[in-house]
């Protein structure tokens, strides 16, 4: 890029609209570009599931929201929003077919999306320009990065994912006094069944939690994960358990991240979360590859299983009863764990 051309602020839409994982590792991009001028304009579309943690990040400019639910009203919907306003560039990082389109639907003269052979159902046909092909065996952040190169700027030598102003100070009151102490995270599951690791296996390790440094667990999860919680609460542990599963607020999950001294959990949204603020997390890695999706900042203390299976990258385990997750032992845990305190 041109030093004209790097002065002049532009106006970047860039598109990722799920999952949470993605989204986060994806806010990276912002800072980059930011850094390099702070004066551009980002514009980041999302799908509602996911427009809480994008909204959290100060240095984009405005959200815009595709209701899926809506079918083609919603579709049409975004077209108009879209054609209201002027980009220079929009940056593809969801490499659908669905995102390709509203690439094209936002008529920026450069739109930069996935190689060919990285993007899935015709999506490079909507775009312009692609960022160098990479496949699967390097890290999700480093791929959505390269599309900072090909916009001709050098990424920042310290990544930020534009959370760390959330902490545990913002947590609700009541919460918040439970966590004085040194606390370890565990993330009760994921957007995925066949990602998680059994309940056994968090019983277990609460059982057998004898960690120096640390004196409470901290239960984390969405509503779907209240009953399990509820069952391990009752667990007879070293530790104090506290549970927050079903009572936090997106904030008040980054501020509990950002608090905790280690986390624990499935490759999961709340896991990048951890890695975008430098918390150290132990990942639990059976049907998806820790090369792709190892929490930056914590690739070596991920867990991978021995089952010759994995990762299969499937979203529904066939047959084996997620046998890759269940063959993760405690001990496994542990020892990371140990590693880190």
């Amino acid at each position: 890029m041109s030093e004209s051309a790097a002065e002049k602020p532009l106006r970047v839409l860039v598109i990722l609209m799920g999952a949470l994982g993605d989204v986060v590792r994806g806010l990276s991009v912002v800072h980059a570009i930011k850094a390099h001028n702070p004066k551009t304009h980002i514009t980041w579309l999302v799908e509602p599931a996911c427009s809480g943690i994008v909204s959290l990040h100060s240095g984009i400019d405005e959200v815009l929201i595709f209701n899926r639910v809506l079918g083609v009203r919603g579709v049409w919907g975004l077209r108009r929003e879209l054609t209201a306003r002027t980009f220079d560039v929009t940056l593809d990082l969801q490499r659908h077919g669905k995102s390709g389109l509203f690439s094209w639907m936002s008529r920026a003269p450069r739109r930069i999306g996935f190689h060919r052979k990285d993007a899935k159902e015709g999506n490079w046909l909507f775009n312009t320009e692609y960022v160098p092909a990479r496949g699967d065996g390097s890290s999700k952040i480093e791929h959505y990065l390269s599309f900072v190169e090909q916009l001709g700027i050098k990424r920042p030598e310290v990544l930020d994912g534009g959370l760390s102003h959330l902490t545990l100070d913002g947590v609700a009151d009541d919460l918040r006094s439970q966590l004085q102490e040194p606390y370890l995270g565990l993330i009760l599951g994921s957007s995925r069944d066949s990602k998680d690791w059994p309940e056994e296996g968090y019983a277990a390790l609460l059982e057998q939690a004898q960690l120096s440094g640390v004196r409470v667990a901290v239960l984390l999860g969405d509503t779907s994960k209240i009953e399990m919680a509820s069952r391990l609460e009752k667990v007879r542990s070293p530790l104090r358990i506290v549970n927050s599963v079903g009572r936090t607020s997106l904030k008040d999950l980054v501020g509990i991240i950002h608090g905790a001294k280690v986390c624990v959990g499935p490759d999961s949204g709340p896991a990048h979360i951890a890695g975008s603020l430098g918390v150290p997390h132990v990942t639990l890695f059976g049907p998806t590859p820790k090369e792709r999706n190892a929490p930056r900042g914590s690739e070596q203390l991920s867990v991978v299983s021995a089952v010759g299976c994995s990762p299969c990258r499937r979203r529904v385990c066939p047959g084996l009863d997620k046998l890759c997750m269940r063959l993760i032992s405690p001990g496994q845990v542990l020892d990371r764990i140990s590693e880190v305190l």
